[in-house]
């Protein structure tokens, strides 16, 4: 009766289950995909193939073309008007039949109708700067595009062009089948634009004491765009932000200027006699050999002369360049130029630098000093130099680089006084720079849809570079205790951008085009988590060792975001797949804080299964305050019995004695994970650093302990005491907890007792 009895009450509560079962099957949770941090990024990269390996190295079947120039430009200083004629060959090293070819028109964004005008709207500002108000709807209009006078094919015949914004597409009359070459040839001028008052990477400025013009002149000719295989053909337009993508070649160039004019370029100068003076000859010969300091080759004293009279002659410089991926110059009656040789494994390579007499004493002083650092600093992380030179050109409001050549800001007031910050902006500047020679202009990613894989990559090396400035330079930074006073790199100077508003954020995985503040976005955040990988999650080895192998296998060729990904983790042996999601992929943050900390204090039990250790909590009534503190080794008599059964005296000479134990509880109400770094000080007073892997959070997304046994008594913990990870809020990093005065209190609280006064 009692077995029936179970059967009918078991098949009752089986009927009522599946009652229930049916009445709550909607409420019963879902399924989900992996949202694991630690998955691989398998969705996000794209499939290795021939042309590019899952290593991240490039495959047995990578190609790329090349596209070589051959050009005679003429600058008309009077009219600010350049002219040019150019002969591009191109050779298609792809294994596709190309049906045409594109070529950018990057000036066109200078155009009177160019939509880049218009891109981002507009509204009526409370406040605005006069300048800025005649700009937008008082003066007319600046037309800076190109005008095309032709397109023709070697043979001298018109070819067929279109023409979309800043792109043109030229026709083949048949396709250009893999290996083969094509020339053609293109005339074009355009008005050169003011880039103090009219803005912009390139153009002149006035000065107007002396009626003279310093120009700064890039993007100044139709050039090739990128085929690859990952796009095809690389023609998304030229908007502003995002820069450029350009293939290899090399380039002769003539250039025509007034014949009281400097000039420097990408490439090797080729009639160096006919354009210097005898005594410039005769000081670039010392320059050859001086290694400790520059030499002038054109003095304040010639440049101010030479502001004076304004030469009707012309006179042409003519440069070689070779496995360049662009061509910019630098030209100017106005400019002192010094120059010193910079041995680089045993390679001479010269740091130059332009600049007017407005630039001075700050110039003279760091410009030069700063290449020569840069290129040492550079070299010894990546590949070394491999041109023959590196220029800096001082250029009012102008941050920007090319092969060989970068324009820089940082000028002095009238008087030649500057302040601290003035000098470090300068320097800081010109380091970024002449970087960029190393990524994009060697390294050559794609600056149009990748901003961050050069401004985000450099400007970490920036970070790197700038200490060494500080070494080889201690008067420089005398009066910032000997640190060099770095912008970013530091994982707290991103901590503001990152605890901003998520309408204002974008991943650092998007276009320059589509961002917000593209300054943290594409510089900041990739450098902030390059050193913080390199600092604290992989080590200075191991991370310097993989990023070198990137930017060698890459040097001169066209990497991607996945090689760079996945080279950093093959010749590193770190899986940083976590990483490179969080910080890369989305806009998350990081916050981790200490959730509880629990004492306990340790007993042992044999029972006939063996010998077993049990902890006791401190809110237990069996925790004993008067065993706080005491040793568990010596005074349990099962642990010392154990011990002495299972240990050699020798063995038990080396066992630790703890008589503390904590259960610590970590919470993350941040999105990005990250290792636990703790400083854990004693009731003695020492101190003693625990880290704990990232990979502790792997089954737990919102919560991992750990348990800290330890001889002394702790008296407090503290999360990421150097800031290492970029914490966007430490009020919860600190065990016992304090309470932290906002600054706005701090503030308010500063007033109040100030008013009282």
């Amino acid at each position: 009766m009692k077995r029936i009895h179970f059967y009918i009450l078991a098949f009752v509560f089986m009927g009522a289950n599946l009652v229930i079962a049916q009445e709550n099957k909607e409420d019963k949770p879902k399924g989900h995909i992996n949202n694991n941090k630690f998955r691989q990024l398998y969705q996000e990269f794209a499939t290795p193939n021939m042309y590019r390996t899952a290593s991240g190295a490039p495959g047995k079947a990578y190609y790329q073309q090349q596209a070589d120039y051959e050009m005679e430009i003429e600058l008309d200083d009077k009219n600010q008007k350049i002219y040019g004629v150019e002969t591009i060959t191109y050779t298609n090293n792809s294994p596709d039949d190309l049906e045409y070819l594109w070529v950018q028109l990057d000036q066109n964004v200078r155009a009177k109708n160019s939509p880049a005008k218009l891109k981002n709207g507009a509204r009526i500002p409370r406040l605005q700067r006069t300048s800025t108000f005649v700009g937008s709807y008082v003066a007319d209009p600046f037309d800076g595009g190109f005008n095309i006078d032709y397109v023709k094919n070697a043979k001298g015949k018109p070819m067929s062009f279109t023409i979309n914004q800043t792109m043109m597409r030229i026709d083949l009359p048949k396709a250009l089948e893999s290996g083969d070459k094509v020339s053609f040839s293109i005339k074009w001028w355009y008005n050169i634009n003011n880039h103090v008052k009219k803005r912009g990477r390139s153009g002149y400025e006035f000065f107007e004491k002396d009626g003279n013009r310093a120009y700064v002149i890039a993007q100044f000719f139709p050039r090739m765009a990128v085929y690859n295989d990952v796009e095809g053909w690389q023609n998304y337009q030229f908007w502003g932000n995002g820069e450029f993508a350009l293939p290899f070649g090399n380039y002769k160039v003539s250039i025509t200027v007034p014949a009281d004019h400097i000039l420097d370029a990408t490439g090797k100068l080729q009639n160096r006699k006919n354009v210097y003076s005898k005594e410039m000859m005769k000081r670039y010969q010392r320059a050859l050999n001086s290694y400790d300091e520059p030499i002038i080759i054109v003095t304040q004293e010639e440049a101010e002369a030479a502001e004076k009279d304004f030469s009707n002659k012309k006179k042409t410089w003519k440069f070689y360049a070779e496995n360049v991926r662009d061509f910019a110059f630098a030209t100017s009656r106005k400019f002192i130029w010094d120059m010193q040789a910079v041995d680089i494994n045993g390679k001479k390579v010269m740091a130059v630098s332009m600049y007017p007499k407005e630039g001075n004493p700050l110039w003279e002083k760091y410009s030069t000093k700063a290449v020569v650092s840069t290129l040492k600093t550079f070299s010894n992380h990546t590949f070394d130099y491999p041109y023959h030179k590196a220029i800096s050109v001082h250029a009012k409001n102008q941050g920007m680089e090319y092969p060989m050549i970068c324009w820089n800001y940082g000028r002095p007031s009238e008087d030649g006084s500057y302040s601290e910050r003035t000098k470090f902006g300068m320097i800081s500047v010109i380091i970024h720079e002449v970087g960029h020679n190393f990524f994009p202009m060697i390294v050559n990613s794609d600056e149009r849809q990748w901003g961050w894989m050069d401004e985000g990559l450099d400007t970490f090396m920036q970070y790197l570079a700038e200490q060494d400035f500080a070494k080889a330079h201690p008067e420089s930074v005398e009066s910032t205790g000997g640190k060099y006073p770095s912008r970013r790199g530091e994982p707290s100077k991103i901590v503001p951008y990152m605890k901003g508003g998520q309408d204002r954020l974008s991943p650092i995985m998007s276009n320059p085009e589509n961002v917000y503040q593209l300054g943290p976005n594409a510089y900041g955040k990739p450098a902030t988590g390059l050193n913080i990988l390199r600092e604290t999650i992989m080590g200075h080895e191991a991370f310097d060792h993989a990023f070198k192998t990137y930017a060698q296998r890459w040097k001169f060729k066209h990497p991607t975001p996945e090689d760079f990904f996945r080279t950093m983790e093959d010749a590193s042996g770190y899986d940083l797949d976590w990483f490179w999601r969080g910080w890369f992929y989305t806009t998350d943050f990081v916050d981790i804080g200490i959730e509880s900390v629990k004492k306990f204090q340790v007993g042992t039990r044999k029972t006939g299964r063996g010998s077993f250790v049990y902890f006791v909590p401190e809110d237990d009534d069996r925790y004993k305050k008067e065993n706080e503190g005491k040793s568990v080794v010596k005074n349990d008599e099962n642990l010392k019995e154990f011990l002495m059964d299972n240990f050699s005296a020798e063995e038990r000479a080396t066992m630790g004695d703890p008589k503390y134990f904590y259960e610590v509880a970590f919470n993350k109400p941040g999105g990005l994970v990250m290792p636990i770094i703790v400083e854990c000080t004693y009731e003695d007073g020492s101190k003693e650093m625990m880290k704990y892997p990232v990979q502790i959070w792997r089954k737990n997304d919102n919560r991992a302990k750990v348990v800290i046994a330890s001889d002394k008594k702790i008296q407090n913990l503290q999360l990421d005491p150097k800031l290492e990870t970029a914490d966007i809020d430490t009020s919860n990093n600190m065990w016992p907890n304090e309470e932290s005065q906002s600054d706005f209190n701090k503030f308010k609280e500063k007033n109040t007792i100030k008013q009282k006064k």
